[in-house]
């Protein structure tokens, strides 16, 4: 699904001069969240000339980081459903 921020993130990458099939894959199938979109423009917006290397680099550090804040979430309501077995029991 395409949202403003992912079609936003794909034609700052083509008019860095990026790979066409490179800015699909990274706009459109890997960081296609507003989240993970809006993460990857405050970068492109901040370094100005960025290797392919690099981009690809902060593509990763983006998703390991969503991956995190997800676990962690899940352990939060997971935590929270223990507790709340441990004050009404089962």
């Amino acid at each position: 699904m395409r949202s403003e921020r992912t079609d936003e993130l794909y034609k700052v990458l083509l008019g860095k001069g990026y790979p066409k099939e490179l800015c699909v894959e990274i706009a459109y199938k890997n960081l296609n969240t507003d989240y993970t979109a809006t993460r990857m423009l405050e970068y492109l917006y901040r370094y100005t000339e960025s290797r392919l290397e690099d981009v690809i680099d902060e593509m990763i550090a983006i998703l390991s980081d969503r991956e995190e804040i997800i676990k962690k979430k899940e352990m939060e309501q997971s935590q929270a459903v223990i507790n709340e077995i441990y004050r009404n029991g089962l």
